[in-house]
């Protein structure tokens, strides 16, 4: 029986330093001026209090905007995304704060999954399309993979399997029933999403939480990282 499993990007497969909300701050001083910032944060720093881990970009923009007393349009959507990518372009040569780089094992779990032809990879990210290609090509990632659900899908999350299901069938994939898609994620949002619709949720300690809030949310099965090659295709 073959499988689809959709990988998460950042905490999961890579972290990049802040690169992607500086792009985002950056994105709204463009198109929406500086903002009046919350107490104890910097002029620039649109996001800050705003709840990142496991939400798509255009959830995160909504909430930005509320704060503002804006609402999120797609003709605003579209020009915040746009100058978004435009920024995550050049902040993702910069280091940042934190952990750069392709996450512990993920290489080497990909090249074990990519040729076998019961397995199918694919995407589901709350990155936009376009930043989640600067994102992987930066570390050489994007090759492996050819569709998922993105963050210009939907607003909500729960809403991008069935998104990535339909991709995978327009790329030439069998059609997967539920119990055979394998989200991979390092957020609750990941578990719940995978929940929503009967998919399996496989939860990855290496973003912000931890093996045992990753169980406590719905996660079954949970690794400490993706290292362990062997163990996370037992699963297939």
């Amino acid at each position: 029986m073959s499988k689809l499993v959709l990988f998460d990007i950042d905490g999961t497969l890579v972290l990049t330093g802040g690169a992607g909300l500086r792009a985002m701050n950056r994105a709204f001083i463009d198109v929406i001026g500086q903002p009046t910032p919350p107490k104890g944060a910097t002029p620039t720093d649109a996001l800050s209090g705003i709840p990142v881990a496991g939400r798509t970009d255009w959830s995160i923009l909504q909430d930005t905007l509320a704060r503002v007393g804006r609402e999120l349009d797609l003709e605003l959507l579209g020009r915040l995304r746009e100058r978004y990518v435009v920024h995550l372009r050049d902040e993702i040569l910069h280091p940042g704060t934190g952990f750069n780089g392709t996450l512990p094992g993920v290489n080497v779990l990909l090249d074990a999954l990519e040729p076998r032809e019961d397995v199918h990879l694919g995407l589901l990210t709350g990155n936009f399309r376009d930043g989640a290609q600067v994102k992987l090509e930066r570390f050489d990632l994007w090759r492996y993979f050819r569709c998922g659900a993105f963050g210009d899908d939907a607003a909500d999350r729960n809403a991008l399997v069935p998104v990535a299901l339909e991709r995978a069938l327009a790329c030439g994939m069998p059609s997967f029933a539920a119990p055979d898609v394998i989200v991979v994620g390092d957020t609750p949002n990941d578990v719940a999403c995978a929940h929503a619709v009967g998919a399996v949720p496989v939860g990855v300690a290496t973003g912000g939480y931890t093996a045992d809030q990753l169980r406590e949310c719905g996660a079954d099965i949970v690794f400490e990282t993706l290292e362990d090659a062997e163990a996370f295709c037992r699963l297939l």
